[in-house]
């Protein structure tokens, strides 16, 4: 049955939380992938009405063990090898990052081609939003684990134990905590009134900025994820890849600030998802490899 000679498939696994109204989580996600053309395996982590920034909102988070069960039988559907890729982000308990990696392993014993993306939605500037048992186990268990990690900064200085100032301090950090690439959005910007989205791979690191939206809905996290790795299932290379999205959500962005929603507005946007046209600047920053005393040719 299959094994490492079956070519990479199309469809994505896609693990995060649920809300009945909204555009976060796997709302976002499933969205954007399938708007860019790919299959979608959708499974929530919790149940939302909205998110809980809106007010209060009750959570319905699966049993563990009923959890564990569901993404058992996907890692033994006949259909595993449609899988090129899985994507997690919100959970909704510690047990449940167990869980993911075991499918991730499934998916990776099934095709040696498949990419795991891990977005550790765990906080932002005012701290972890997530409990620490659940922070600790996607550190611990799915971190180690991706291909891609896609942190905001504040999550990033928690799993690095460390403030990072600057954007030579991110990328030393991204490239401590071993995922071979790293998005990091809410880097330090160059520009003036500008947010950075900052690429960390072994060799190069490159940084995307564009306008600072005030008042921006929840959900752009979620969305530049799941459009990075969809970019780069669809072949772009990661330079390609990060622009494209980085234009993708800040055009989405400003059109829903625009019209005053409190939401993104996938939907209406969808043309912004496949082909942005918003200008983002990006540029080469110096890696720590060729930093001073790196002992790295150019």
């Amino acid at each position: 049955m299959g094994g490492a000679q079956e070519p990479a498939g199309r469809a994505v696994i896609v693990i995060s939380s649920h809300v009945a109204r909204g555009t976060v989580g796997n709302r976002a996600a499933v969205f954007a992938l399938e708007a860019l053309g790919l299959p979608v395996w959708a499974v929530p982590t919790v149940i939302l009405p909205w998110h809980p920034g809106h007010g209060r909102a009750t959570r319905i988070v699966p049993p563990a063990a009923e959890f564990s069960a569901l993404l058992g039988d996907l890692a033994h559907a006949p259909w595993l090898g449609e899988v090129g890729a899985v994507l997690s982000g919100y959970l909704g308990a510690p047990e449940q990052a167990a869980a993911v990696a075991r499918l991730v392993g499934a998916v990776r014993a099934r095709n040696r081609q498949a990419r795991y993306l891990c977005d550790p939605v765990i906080g932002d500037a005012g701290g972890l939003y997530v409990p620490e048992a659940t922070a600790a186990a996607i550190r611990d268990l799915l971190v180690p684990l991706a291909d891609i990690a896609t942190p905001n900064r504040f999550e990033l200085e928690w799993l690095a134990g460390e403030r990072l100032a600057d954007n030579g301090a991110v990328a030393r950090a991204a490239l401590r905590l071993g995922p071979p690439t790293m998005l990091v959005t809410s880097a330090h910007a160059l520009m003036a009134g500008s947010i950075g989205n900052l690429l960390v791979t072994a060799r190069e690191a490159v940084l995307a900025e564009h306008r600072a939206v005030p008042d921006a809905p929840h959900g752009t996290g979620d969305l530049i994820s799941a459009l990075f790795l969809g970019r780069l299932l669809g072949g772009q290379g990661e330079g390609k890849a990060l622009q494209a999205a980085t234009a993708a959500v800040f055009e989405v962005l400003a059109r829903a600030v625009k019209r005053g929603a409190d939401e993104l507005m996938l939907e209406t946007d969808t043309q912004s998802l496949t082909h942005p046209m918003a200008m983002v600047q990006t540029r080469r920053l110096l890696h720590p490899a060729d930093g001073p005393g790196s002992g790295r040719r150019a």
